[in-house]
């Protein structure tokens, strides 16, 4: 009786296994590159990722927001503009407006250009 029952417990444990679906493989495993999205002349919002984002990274980097979705910039630093910490200019107090030129990879802005647009009184 008692290898009845193991039997059909294995058994069991067996079919279970082979129920479960495995998940489709991100496109960089299955061998597809992802395709960027190009962003040309492009008004969005700039500021600290962190800060006035609140994307989780390590520590202040600038980010920018398109269409209400926030990425971090690759090929400029916060402080290319100024000190992050200022109170009345800094990223990490101030989302700003800018006008960008780029592409979005990997839910990340590679930015070639960045220019800041003037602050409307």
């Amino acid at each position: 009786m008692k290898k009845i029952t193991l039997l059909l417990f294995l058994s069991l444990i067996g079919i279970i296994a082979n129920a479960q679906t495995t998940p489709n493989p991100p496109a960089i495993l299955a061998g597809k590159a992802p395709v960027p999205k190009e962003i040309k002349n492009q008004t969005v919002e700039i500021a600290c990722g962190e800060c006035k984002f609140k994307i989780e990274g390590k520590s202040c980097d600038l980010a920018i927001r398109i269409d209400g979705k926030s990425y971090f910039v690759d090929g400029k630093s916060i402080d290319d503009f100024g000190d992050a910490h200022d109170e009345k200019h800094g990223f990490c107090n101030v989302i700003k407006k800018a006008e960008v030129t780029g592409e979005i990879v990997n839910n990340r802005f590679k930015a070639k250009t960045i220019t800041l647009l003037p602050e409307k009184k």
